[in-house]
C-alpha cells in the first residue's frame, strides 16, 4: 500500500476487520483486538500514531522475559562521557566484516540479524527518549522461529549488501540494496537473508518518530514524495511451535518463549506501521545557477528535536544528479559543523573522496571537526571545465546527521574493525596557493 503517514486498513480474510468500531464484544473469526500505540493517547491528532491489530492470540501470551548475558551480543546502552570515546578527529572505517561476506564458511557460528548488530556510535539515553544510536549489522543466518522488537526506538535500516526478507506483524517486506526500511518502536519482526551473508547500517532514534521534512519555499512537491513509501498488507501464519521473542529494552536484550508465532495478525488498521522506500525515487533539488547548496536539501526523513529547525537525526542521501553551477567549486565545500555527520556508502564512489571511502565502510565527523574534499578531488574540481555533468552515477551514499555529539563505542575503536588511521592524510597534500600579487576577480 502506498503513502506516508496514511491511515491504512488491511485484512487477509474478508470481513476480518470489525465494522464501525475497534473493540466489539466479539471480534470476527474469534480474533482478539489489540492496540499498538506509537504516541501517547493525548498527542494532538495530526501527530497521533496508533494501529489496531486483530490477531489469533494477543501478544501478552508469553513466558516472562529473562535478561541475556551482555557477552552474547554487541549492543551498547551507555553513551555518556566515560562510557564511550568522544574524539574530535576525523574517523573513517574500512568495510565492516569483509570476512563474513567473502566466505560464509569462515565464520565459526551462524549469526542472525539481532546477534549481528554492533553498536558503533551514539548519544543520549533511550530511557528518557532522547538520543540515537548507530549500528552496523553483518549476518548470515535467518531468524528461524525468532522475532525481535525494540522498546527503545525506531530502526531505520539501510541494506548495503544482500536483500532483507522481513516478516512483520503487519505483513511482509522485501528490502533490497538502495532501499531503506523503517520499523517503529514495539513492532515485532523477523529478518531472513535470501541472498546469503548480508551487511548494512542502522539508525536508531529514541525520541520522535521519523517524518518527511517540511518543504518550505520548495513548494508542495520534491525530495521524497509520500506516494513512494510502501507499507505491507496483512498476512498471517497460524503456527504453533516453540518461538523465541527478543526484546531490546533500555539498551539491553531480554528473551522470552511462547508456543505460537507472533505473526498471527489477520487484519489491522491504523497509521503506526512499518514502511520501505526506494532511494532511486528521490526527487533531487539543487542549484541551477551558482554555489554548492547545503546538504539539507537531500533530506529523506527527519526525527525532530524539541528545538525548532534542529533534528535528533536526519537521514540524508547523495543520489545521482546533474551539476550545472557556473563559476562554482561543485563538490561539498570545506566546513566545520555544529552537527555530527556519519556517512556510509551503499555503492559506487563518493564525489568528495576519490580514495579510501568504500562501499560498506563509514566515516564520522563530529561537532566542529573540520572536513571536506580530499586533495585529489579539490585539484580536479578547481580545474574542471564547468559544463553540465552527471554526478554520482552508479553511486549512492548517505548521511546520518545529528545535533548531538556522537561518541564511539569500544567495538568501534577495537581491532575487530579496520579504522583507517591514515585518514588525516587525505588532506595532507592541500598546498598553499596564496599569492598576494594575484587576483582571481572575474574568474
Amino acid at each position: 500500500m502506498k503513502g506516508f503517514g496514511n491511515h491504512f486498513s488491511s485484512e487477509a480474510l474478508q470481513d476480518a476487520l470489525p465494522k464501525d468500531q475497534n473493540t466489539p464484544q466479539k471480534c470476527p473469526y474469534g480474533l482478539y483486538a489489540e492496540q499498538l500505540s506509537g504516541t501517547a493517547f493525548t498527542v494532538d491528532r495530526k501527530n497521533n500514531q496508533r494501529s489496531w491489530l486483530y490477531r489469533i492470540r494477543p501478544s501478552v501470551c508469553h513466558q516472562p522475559f529473562t535478561k541475556l548475558d551482555s557477552k552474547s551480543h554487541h549492543i551498547a546502552n551507555k553513551f555518556g562521557i566515560g562510557d564511550i570515546h568522544h574524539i574530535p578527529n576525523q574517523i573513517r572505517w574500512s568495510p565492516f566484516n569483509k570476512l563474513l561476506l567473502e566466505d560464509n564458511k569462515k565464520t565459526s557460528n551462524d549469526i542472525d540479524f539481532v546477534h549481528g548488530l554492533h553498536t558503533l556510535a551514539g548519544a543520549g539515553d533511550p530511557t528518557i527518549k532522547n538520543g540515537l544510536a548507530i549500528h552496523i549489522y553483518t549476518a548470515n543466518a535467518n531468524m528461524d522461529n525468532t522475532a525481535f522488537y525494540n522498546s527503545d526506538g525506531d530502526f531505520l535500516i539501510v541494506p548495503q549488501h544482500g536483500r532483507l526478507d522481513i516478516i512483520t506483524e503487519f505483513g511482509c517486506l522485501m528490502v533490497a540494496s538502495n532501499e531503506i526500511v523503517v520499523i517503529p518502536r514495539g513492532i515485532r519482526y523477523s529478518i531472513n537473508f535470501p541472498d546469503g551473508p548480508s551487511r548494512g547500517y542502522v539508525l536508531e532514534v529514541f525520541g520522535n518518530h521519523f517524518e518527511l521534512p517540511d518543504l518550505g519555499p520548495i513548494g508542495a512537491n520534491g525530495l521524497a514524495n509520500p506516494r513512494d513509501f510502501l507499507t505491507p498488507v496483512a498476512s498471517f501464519e497460524e503456527k504453533e511451535c516453540d518461538y523465541t521473542i527478543i526484546n531490546k529494552y533500555a539498551g539491553q536484550l531480554f528473551v522470552s518463549k511462547q508456543d505460537h508465532s507472533p505473526f498471527d495478525v489477520v487484519a489491522w488498521h491504523g497509521n503506526y506501521v512499518p514502511y520501505k522506500y526506494d532511494l532511486g525515487k528521490f526527487n533531487t533539488v539543487n542549484s541551477v545557477s551558482f554555489d554548492h547548496i547545503d546538504p539539507s536539501i537531500f533530506t529523506v526523513l527527519t526525527s525532530k528535536s524539541a528545538f525548532p529547525g534542529t533534528a535528533i537525526a536526519d537521514f540524508v542521501i547523495f543520489p545521482p544528479r546533474w551539476a550545472v553551477q557556473e563559476h562554482t567549486f561543485r563538490p561539498p565545500y570545506f566546513h566545520r559543523n555544529c552537527m555530527s555527520e556519519f556517512m556510509g556508502l551503499i555503492s559506487g564512489a563518493y564525489e568528495a573522496k576519490s580514495e579510501g571511502f568504500l562501499p560498506g565502510g563509514a566515516s564520522l565527523h563530529s561537532h566542529m571537526t573540520p572536513h571536506g574534499p580530499d586533495s585529489a578531488t579539490f585539484e580536479k574540481a578547481s580545474n574542471d571545465d564547468l559544463k553540465p555533468v552527471r554526478v554520482a552515477d552508479g553511486t549512492m551514499s548517505f548521511m546520518f546527521e545529528s545535533s548531538l555529539m556522537l561518541g564511539i563505542t569500544e567495538w568501534g575503536m577495537s581491532n575487530q574493525v579496520d579504522i583507517q588511521h591514515d585518514y588525516w592524510k587525505a588532506w595532507k597534500e592541500l598546498r598553499n596557493n596564496f599569492d598576494a600579487n594575484k587576483s582571481t576577480k572575474g574568474q
